[in-house]
């Protein structure tokens, strides 16, 4: 026999505070800190490509 409700009765349900919580993580610390990483990750492969090919010439 199967249940036909789409919520599990014995799973944790989240508040509006957790959300708040998760989304306030991802929005004021993960976000920036991840475009942090990919703007130095993306200048550092630019610098080392241009140690090893060269400066680029006009």
């Amino acid at each position: 026999m199967t249940k036909t409700s789409t919520q599990d009765p014995t799973a944790p349900t989240q508040t509006r505070a957790e959300e708040r919580r998760a989304f306030l993580f991802l929005a004021v610390f993960l976000a920036p800190a991840l475009a942090v990483a990919l703007v130095g990750t993306y200048g550092f492969a630019i610098w080392m490509l241009q140690l090893i090919v060269g400066p680029p010439t006009g």
